[in-house]
C-alpha cells in the first residue's frame, strides 16, 4: 500500500513538473519584453527542477543515488536565481529598458472610446 502512495505521489510530482515545463516554455513565446521572459524562465526551472527531482528521489529509495540527487538540487536551487539575477542585472547595466505597459489591445482601445464617447 505504501508503493502505490509513493508512486502517485511521485507520478504527479513527475507530472507536474512536466507541465510546468510546457507552461514556461510558452511563458517564454507569449511574454512581451526581456524581463518578463527571464522571470518565466527562472521560476520554471527552479519549480521544474524541484518537482521533478523530488519525484526521482521518492522513486529512488534511500540510497546513494538520492544523496546525489538531492545535492543536484541544492546545486540548481541555488544557481538558477543566482543566474537570474545576474542576467537581469546585465541587461539593465547594458542599456535593455524593462517595458512600462503592457502592449495595447486594439479591441480595448475601441471599447474604451465608445464607452468615453456616450458620456460625452
Amino acid at each position: 500500500m505504501s508503493n502505490l502512495v509513493i508512486d502517485l505521489i511521485s507520478g504527479g510530482l513527475l507530472l507536474g513538473g512536466g507541465v510546468i515545463g510546457v507552461l514556461g516554455g510558452l511563458g517564454l513565446l507569449r511574454f512581451p519584453d526581456f524581463y518578463s521572459r527571464l522571470h518565466a524562465a527562472g521560476m520554471t526551472d527552479t519549480l521544474c527542477a524541484l518537482m521533478i527531482i523530488t519525484g526521482l528521489i521518492l522513486q529512488t529509495g534511500l540510497s546513494l543515488l538520492t544523496l546525489k540527487l538531492a545535492l543536484i538540487l541544492l546545486f540548481l536551487l541555488f544557481t538558477s536565481p543566482t543566474a537570474s539575477h545576474a542576467l537581469a542585472k546585465a541587461a539593465l547595466s547594458d542599456g535593455v529598458e524593462p517595458l512600462e505597459q503592457s502592449p495595447k489591445n486594439p479591441d480595448a482601445d475601441s471599447a474604451d472610446q465608445g464607452a468615453s464617447s456616450s458620456n460625452t
